[in-house]
C-alpha cells in the first residue's frame, strides 16, 4: 500500500535496555563519577533509543544526535529540566538561576543575561579580559623560573572566573593572584551535590546529616555570604551614583534594578540565583574545556605547531592583543571545536516532558524523563571519519574534512543555547594564545602519564593534569 499506515509509537516499557535491579533500578549499576561514561557504553549497546531505570522511574535515554537536536528545540514549551533538580535547588536556596528557571521567569532573566553576554558588551569588556590574560601570564612566567608544576585545571578556574566576575559583576575578583580562600571553592561542593542529590534513590539528607552533607551546608552559607556581598557592593554603586540606574554597566545592576522596580518578572532569590550562575559559567564549563583543548594539543604535535604559527602570525604579543586578533583566531576556534567534540564538559542534560509527546518513535507521557546522550553520534564512525583523532581541520570554512556542525553540540540547540558561547570562545582563544606566544610547553599530563580520567561533577573535567612550562629561546616561541 502507498498510504501505509504510520505505526503506533512504542510505549517506554517495550525499548531495550539494562535490566534493572528490584527497586533500585539501574543506579546501582552506574558509578556517580562516572555515569556519562555508562550511560555511554550502553547507549553504543542498545542503539540511539532504550530505557534505564531511577528507582522506579523510567527513563528514555536518547542517543542520535538528529533527535537530541529535536527534543533541545522543543525548548522551553516541550521540556525542561527535571523538576526533581529544581526541588533539590529550592532546598539549597534556590541558588541556579536562570540555568534552572523555566517559563515566563526564563523568559525575564533571559533577556538580561543575553543583553550582558552579547558579543558586542563582551567585546567593550575585552581591555579587561586581556588584562587577566596578562595577570595569568605573569604568574605562569614565575611557575616557569621557579621551575614549578601547575596545576592546569586549577589555574584555568581562577582565570575563568576572574573574567566573569568583573563582566557579571563589575568588580574585580582577583582569584589569581588571591590565595585559597576563593569563592570556587564553595562552587566545587555545590555543584556536583546537586547532581548527585538529584539522581539519588531516596533523600535522606531531609532526615539525617552525614559529614559531606554538614560540609556542604557550611559551603551553602559561605556562597550565599559571598553573592549577598557582591549584591550589596553593586547596591552601594547605584545608591552613590543613581545616573546608574538609568545605564546599568553590568549584569548584575541591570538584573537589581529591574527587581527594584517590580513588575520585571525579577526579584531578590533571581538575582542572588544569577549572580551564582554565571559564577558556575565562569568557573567550569570553559576552563574544563580549555584544559581538555590544551591536552589534546600537546598530544597532537601537527596541531600544536599549526595553532602556534597561527597565533605568532596573527596575534604574535599578548600586552597588546585586541578583539579583531582574537576574532581571527581561526585555527584555534577551530581546535575549541575539535576538544569540545571528543570532551564536552555537558556530555549528557538531562529533560522532562511538559506535555505527552513523541521521540522518534517512542511515546513520552508529561512528566517523562529524558537523558540526552551529548556524545555518542559526535565520535562514531558512522558520523565522523576518523572520529576519536583530533582533528580541528574539521571545522573551518571550506575544508575537505567538514563535518555535519549539528553531530557535536556542546553550547546545547534551540532558544535555551547557552548565551554565553562567545565569551567562552574568546576566554579559549585568549588563554592558549597568550600560553603559545610566550611559553613552549614542555609537557601537559598527569603524574602517571596515564590519560585523564573524566570526572563527572556537574561537568566533566580531567582529572590531574599538570603543565611544565619553559620560556622562549632568543625570545621566541619553539
Amino acid at each position: 500500500m502507498q498510504n501505509a499506515i504510520a505505526a503506533a509509537p512504542r510505549p517506554m516499557h517495550e525499548l531495550p535496555g539494562p535490566r534493572p535491579w528490584p527497586l533500585a533500578g539501574n543506579l546501582p549499576q552506574m558509578r556517580p563519577l562516572r555515569i556519562h561514561q555508562d550511560v555511554e557504553a550502553w547507549s553504543r549497546q542498545y542503539g540511539p533509543l532504550f530505557k534505564i531505570s531511577f528507582g522506579r522511574t523510567p527513563v528514555l535515554v536518547v542517543a542520535s544526535h538528529e533527535l537530541v537536536h529535536a527534543v533541545l528545540r522543543d525548548r522551553p514549551d516541550g521540556f525542561r529540566r527535571p523538576s526533581i533538580t529544581a526541588h533539590v535547588s529550592d532546598e539549597m536556596g534556590g541558588l541556579p538561576g536562570v540555568f534552572l528557571a523555566e517559563g515566563a521567569a526564563w523568559r525575564d532573566q533571559r533577556r538580561m543575561v543575553m543583553a550582558a553576554l552579547a558579543p558586542h558588551a563582551v567585546k567593550a569588556y575585552f581591555p579587561s579580559l586581556a588584562a587577566v590574560a596578562q595577570r595569568l601570564q605573569r604568574r605562569w612566567q614565575q611557575a616557569t623560573r621557579a621551575g614549578s608544576t601547575i596545576d592546569l585545571a586549577e589555574e584555568l578556574k581562577r582565570y575563568s572566573v576572574d573574567i566573569i566576575a568583573g563582566l557579571a559583576f563589575g568588580t574585580e575578583v582577583n582569584t589569581i593572584d588571591g590565595g585559597e580562600d576563593v569563592i570556587q571553592r564553595h562552587m566545587d561542593v555545590v555543584l556536583p551535590a546537586v547532581a548527585r542529590r538529584s539522581i539519588a534513590l531516596f533523600p535522606y539528607w531531609r532526615y539525617v546529616k552525614l559529614p559531606q552533607d554538614r560540609h556542604l551546608d557550611s559551603c551553602l552559607l559561605a556562597l550565599r555570604q559571598a553573592v549577598d556581598e557582591l549584591i550589596a557592593a553593586a547596591r552601594a554603586r547605584l545608591a552613590a551614583q543613581p545616573a546608574r540606574r538609568l545605564r546599568p554597566a553590568n549584569l548584575l545592576e541591570a538584573m537589581i534594578c529591574a527587581a527594584d522596580e517590580g513588575g520585571s518578572g525579577v526579584d531578590d532569590q533571581a538575582v542572588a540565583g544569577n549572580v551564582t550562575t554565571m559564577l558556575l559559567a565562569g568557573e567550569d564549563t570553559t576552563s574544563n574545556t580549555l584544559a581538555w583543548m590544551l591536552y589534546l594539543l600537546q598530544q597532537n604535535p601537527a596541531a600544536m605547531q599549526k595553532a602556534r604559527e597561527e597565533v605568532v602570525r596573527v596575534a604574535p604579543d599578548p600586552t597588546a592583543f585586541s578583539i579583531e586578533q582574537m576574532d581571527g583566531l581561526d585555527y584555534l576556534d577551530a581546535c575549541a571545536q575539535e576538544a569540545m567534540r571528543l570532551k564536552p564538559v555537558a556530555p549528557f542534560i538531562p529533560l522532562e516532558a511538559l506535555r505527552d509527546t513523541v521521540v522518534g518513535d517512542v511515546q513520552v507521557p508529561k512528566g517523562g524523563l529524558i537523558w540526552c546522550v551529548m556524545r555518542h553520534d559526535s565520535v562514531s564512525e558512522a558520523h565522523v571519519p576518523a572520529a576519536a583523532d583530533f582533528r580541528p581541520e574539521r571545522w573551518l570554512a571550506g575544508s575537505p574534512q567538514a563535518i555535519n556542525k549539528h553531530v557535536s553540540m556542546p553550547f546545547g540547540a534551540g532558544v535555551r543555547t547557552c548565551p554565553g558561547r562567545y565569551l567562552a570562545l574568546l576566554e579559549i582563544k585568549l588563554a592558549s594564545a597568550m600560553l603559545l606566544s610566550s611559553f613552549e610547553i614542555e609537557s601537559i599530563a598527569t603524574a602517571s602519564r596515564q590519560p585523564p580520567e573524566e570526572l563527572m561533577g556537574f561537568t566533566m573535567s580531567p582529572i590531574g593534569l599538570q603543565m611544565r612550562l619553559k620560556a622562549h629561546h632568543a625570545g621566541r616561541p619553539v
